[in-house]
């Protein structure tokens, strides 16, 4: 009995990490290549995506052969965006970004020390920043990660960093205390973080918090887009921009900032 049990926890694992792997390709993935990035054989990957398109989790396109995400996975994915009641009163506002802007308007979260992206407007330019709803970043390789770290004592910074480490992905990534809390403490002062070419080489994000009634961090948006457009001399104007979408996002969730964070007030 216990050896069929663990059988069963390991056709979950496998199946939801599938689940998890098809999720990162929107034009679909074919059976072997799925299998590849699993680790599994061919046979066993088939046998579980068709159990997980009994199930309505994913869908099998004949024509090309591809395997996508189906419609009980978006269904329950929706759920969690309901349960974290900012992202629908966040839209409008992220709208709003993007509209101003011209690049890619986020929001995202912490979950189990990483950030998460779960809603976007994305730009209408034709060179634009991507990084699609759920998918996860270092904290300190993110903007919105460092705005929400920024609301943080040091001790929990600390105690944060011991825990997880840093995971540079760029050149330009953070790799060590000092400078994390160096650039922690501009964006305490500046009121919004920057993520400069530290999650992608060539593009740029800025970010700032949005608090909930409770006086925490809720949640972070920002706008991303390529360091060619955002330069130098666009960072400021653009970041007292996104500063005020979060003051004016927070006002609309009924949210406050603990006494010492000051607010930006106006309009975007």
């Amino acid at each position: 009995m216990s050896n069929q049990k663990s059988q069963g926890v390991q056709s979950v694992v496998r199946a939801l990490n599938l689940l998890s792997i098809i999720s990162r390709h929107d034009e679909g993935l074919r059976v072997s290549d799925a299998a590849r990035e699993a680790g599994l054989a061919v046979s066993t990957t088939h046998r579980l995506l068709t159990t997980l398109e009994l199930q309505g989790f994913a869908q099998f396109e004949p024509d090309r052969a591809l395997w996508h995400v189906g419609r009980e996975a978006f269904a329950a994915g929706a759920a969690f965006g309901r349960r974290h009641n900012f992202v629908a009163p966040a839209l409008p506002f992220l709208r709003r970004l993007r509209d101003v802007t011209r690049e890619t308007a986020n929001l995202g979260l912490l979950d189990n020390d990483e950030l998460v992206t779960v809603s976007q407007v994305e730009s209408r330019e034709i060179m634009r920043a991507i990084s699609p709803p759920g998918g996860r970043v270092p904290v300190f390789c993110s903007g919105m990660g460092k705005a929400i770290l920024a609301t943080w004592t040091d001790e929990d910074i600390k105690a944060f960093v011991t825990r997880t480490g840093f995971h540079p992905l760029t050149a330009r990534s953070h790799r060590n205390f000092r400078t994390a809390m160096k650039d922690i403490a501009g964006i305490r002062q500046r009121g919004y973080a920057l993520d400069d070419e530290e999650h992608v080489t060539g593009l740029r994000c800025l970010a700032a918090v949005v608090w909930s009634p409770q006086g925490e961090a809720a949640c972070a948006i920002s706008v991303s887009g390529l360091a060619a457009r955002l330069q130098n001399d666009k960072l400021d104007r653009i970041g007292q921009v996104v500063a005020r979408a979060a003051a004016e996002l927070t006002e609309k969730l009924g949210g406050m900032p603990p006494s010492g964070h000051g607010v930006l007030t106006g309009t975007t």
